[in-house]
C-alpha cells in the first residue's frame, strides 16, 4: 500500500500536465484566435494609453 501512496501524486501530476499541455495545443488557432488577439492587442493598447498619461501628468 505504500507504493500506492508513493505513486499516486506523480501520476496525477502527469496526467494533470498531459491534460494542460493538449488543452493548450488544441486551444491554439482556430476561430476564435483572431478574437483572442484582438483582446490581446487591445488590453496592449490599453496599458501603453494608461502608461503615456501617468507620465505626461
Amino acid at each position: 500500500m505504500d507504493y500506492v501512496s508513493a505513486l499516486l501524486p506523480p501520476v496525477v501530476m502527469a496526467v494533470f500536465f498531459t491534460v494542460l499541455v493538449v488543452t493548450i495545443v488544441k486551444s491554439q488557432g482556430g476561430p476564435n484566435k483572431a478574437k483572442e488577439d484582438a483582446f490581446v492587442d487591445a488590453t496592449i493598447a490599453r496599458a501603453e494609453s494608461t502608461r503615456q498619461a501617468v507620465r505626461d501628468s
